[in-house]
């Protein structure tokens, strides 16, 4: 038996009863926090959430085979979920930064061959081994701020081989580092330069060629679409959606972002499991998802990056959709790793409180992949990712903004952080 003793936390947060369905309205607010809290894991599954006079009492006779963190002082929560990224990339965009201070829009420096096009050049170009070994540092960051799973699409390819060389080494990923990395394919990113006449053509190829082979080859659990305005009109980005449900693959969908294109009706209407940007979504598309359960990913580092204004994350609370947080991790929009400080964006900048942004990155942040029976709250059967905070209670997380505060993460039962530093030699593989 391998044994972890997490004790004394000076808040536990556990999010108890939450992994049938995405948290709304008053519910995002409670989090079921256990002063003075501690869990038992045993062989990377929790065993016991309690005060820890009572685990303590229940495990008398083990304590001394387990590994014991004191957490005194702490702030303990479900290890932290990002659900939308776009991990495994080649290249940096600084230049694209300086224009954009020089008054250029998102848009027109796509559309001028940067942008998306910058990316998809030097990802073509990247070896397996050099997308790897990039990928692989960033996911070293993502668990130095406390994050234990992330969703990463595809869609610097929008070409057969590119595409699946992203896909193989996202796999690669899941396979050799401790953190868990879920696949999304997202050839419909845009539409590439040789198509630009003829957009269908791409997307026969999409629906015909890719997302089969994709299925085929198991490479991917979701299908992702960018839906806006000179990329993929409504009409097409249902086709696609609709492709891929045939095939298995679980619909999600880029919504809304820079002007409002019904993509978070689109969202509702494809069954979608979730809808993410969503700045300019309107309110009958938030009604609507609201209704169907679709859980509304924001992204406000992006917003934050491109100096634009944030979704509406009170908004979309207020009428009952299930929103989930995510750092959009990619080298044009959002170049950061820390979702905490999305988390502290989400209340300076959307309106949410530091309650809502905790249930956002945990546990509402893993129905937005699938995974909230598994992970994103603090249960028994649950896998064993806890975050540890070095900070008192939840407030004190937001309050202090910027600021990297962890002190110990825990994978499965495995303490891989330990003072805000990776664990000496620790071999990070699931094998």
């Amino acid at each position: 038996m391998t044994a972890l003793f997490i004790r004394n936390a000076s808040q536990l947060v556990t999010l108890q009863g939450s992994s049938h369905a995405p948290l709304v309205k008053e519910a995002m607010s409670e989090l079921a926090i256990i002063e003075n809290g501690s869990i038992w894991i045993e062989d990377g599954v929790i065993q016991a959430v309690g005060k820890d006079e009572e685990l303590a009492a229940r495990y008398e006779g083990c304590l001394n085979e387990a590994q014991v963190i004191d957490a005194s002082g702490k702030l303990v929560t479900p290890g932290l979920v990002d659900p939308h990224t776009h991990l495994v990339f080649a290249g940096s965009r600084e230049n694209e930064f300086n224009m954009r201070l020089h008054g250029a829009s998102y848009m027109e420096i796509m559309n001028s061959g940067g942008g998306i096009h910058a990316t998809t050049r030097a990802t073509q170009a990247a070896t397996n081994e050099e997308l790897f070994k990039e990928s692989y540092e960033r996911l070293n960051q993502f668990l130095l701020h406390g994050v234990t799973t992330v969703e990463a699409k595809s869609g610097y390819g929008m070409e057969w081989e590119t595409e699946l060389k992203q896909l193989k080494v996202a796999k690669e990923l899941n396979e050799k580092h401790v953190i868990d990395v879920v696949p999304t394919f997202m050839g419909a990113h845009a539409v590439p330069k040789e198509y630009k006449e003829n957009p269908e053509a791409f997307i026969d190829l999409l629906i015909g060629e890719m997302i089969p082979k994709v299925a085929e080859l198991g490479l991917a659990e979701f299908n992702d679409v960018f839906c806006e305005h000179g990329v993929f009109t409504p009409e097409q980005s249902k086709r696609i959606l609709e492709a891929g449900k045939r095939y298995g693959l679980i619909p999600k969908i880029h919504a809304d972002e820079i002007e409002s294109y019904e993509g978070a009706e689109l969202a509702a209407q494809i069954g979608a499991i979730s809808a993410d940007h969503l700045l300019k979504a309107s309110e009958q598309g938030m009604n609507a998802m609201a209704e169907k359960g679709v859980v509304g990913v924001l992204l406000p580092g992006t917003a934050y990056f491109l100096m634009a204004e944030s979704a509406n994350g009170r908004k979309m609370i207020d009428l009952g959709v299930p929103v989930a947080l995510s750092t959009d991790c990619n080298p044009g929009s959002s170049p950061t790793v820390s979702l905490p400080f999305i988390m502290n964006l989400g209340c300076l900048k959307m309106g949410m409180t530091p309650a809502e942004v905790i249930t956002a990155a945990t546990i509402n942040a893993a129905h937005a992949i699938n995974r909230g029976k598994e992970i994103g709250s603090l249960e028994v059967g649950k896998k064993g990712d806890v975050t540890i905070f070095n900070v008192k209670n939840y407030m004190k997380l937001q309050y202090s903004y910027g600021v990297n505060h962890i002190d110990t993460v825990v994978k499965n039962g495995q303490v891989v952080v330990r003072g805000g530093h990776f664990i000496e030699k620790l071999s990070f593989s699931k094998n």
